[in-house]
């Protein structure tokens, strides 16, 4: 909390004393829900809104309190319905379908100088590593994109090797064995973050056998995240990239 630029936005009349006392206090009561206001202060980045199981008013009313404490917003796992009414008490809010992710405001200003490079596996995968892509996109960074290059076609990986080579960190999203973060930690010098997904058969288990394959990966620098958290992923990502 920056409590000078507080009083002076009071002073000046930007903001009512309500909003004063909330930014003061450090959250704001919703009754629902606590919004918190001091998390940019304290680690950099405003609280991301986790959708499912909120409804539409919930969201909205989270998301308007975050706005008018200067923050942009990133609401995740909304499913369209739900979003579609959200959207509408936004001007500039965007909807991203297959991440199932809501962003209102631009995000991150102040653009990183290296890049993010996310590799999809398989194209069932492609809504976590949106995730992933878009919420490192939100929060400043460039992303490379390298999506359907699983184990079973190495060719695929390789042709674009040199892309995800240069970049700083790599994300590498990948269900049934979870084998194509270990291939890629062996390939590049860049720290790698494993998302293990819930695509897969039966002995699969909903992404465990994945999770378990990259917990037990023999390249080094490889990092795991939990099942089916690109945003998790492209959170830690960014951090990294921005340090």
């Amino acid at each position: 909390m920056d409590l000078e630029a507080t009083l002076e936005a009071l002073q000046k009349g930007e903001i009512d004393v309500p909003t004063a006392a909330e930014r003061l206090r450090g959250f704001a009561d919703l009754g629902h829900s606590r919004v918190d206001l001091d998390r940019a202060a304290r680690n950099g980045a405003p609280e991301v809104v986790y959708g499912a199981g909120k409804t539409a008013g919930q969201i909205t009313e989270i998301v308007k309190v975050l706005r008018a404490n200067g923050h942009d917003a990133l609401v995740t796992r909304i499913d369209s319905g739900v979003a579609d009414v959200v959207a509408r008490a936004f001007e500039d809010a965007v909807y991203h379908e297959r991440a199932r992710l809501l962003q209102v405001g631009p995000g991150e200003r102040r653009k990183a100088t290296t890049r993010i490079a996310v590799v999809c596996a398989g194209t069932s995968d492609l809504p976590v590593a949106e995730e992933a892509a878009l919420t490192a996109a939100f929060y400043g960074n460039e992303v490379e994109r390298v999506y359907d290059a699983g184990v079973a076609g190495l060719h695929r990986l390789l042709a674009s090797l040199d892309v995800i080579g240069s970049c700083r960190v790599v994300i590498v999203v990948a269900g049934m064995e979870g084998a194509l973060p270990s291939v890629v930690g062996g390939l590049v010098k860049a720290p790698v973050i494993a998302v293990p997904t819930s695509v897969g058969y039966g002995a699969s288990f909903g992404g465990l056998a994945a999770l378990l394959g990259m917990l037990n990966s023999c390249a080094s620098g490889v990092s795991v995240v939990n099942i089916d958290n690109g945003f998790g992923a492209g959170f830690l990502a960014g951090r990294i990239n921005r340090l």
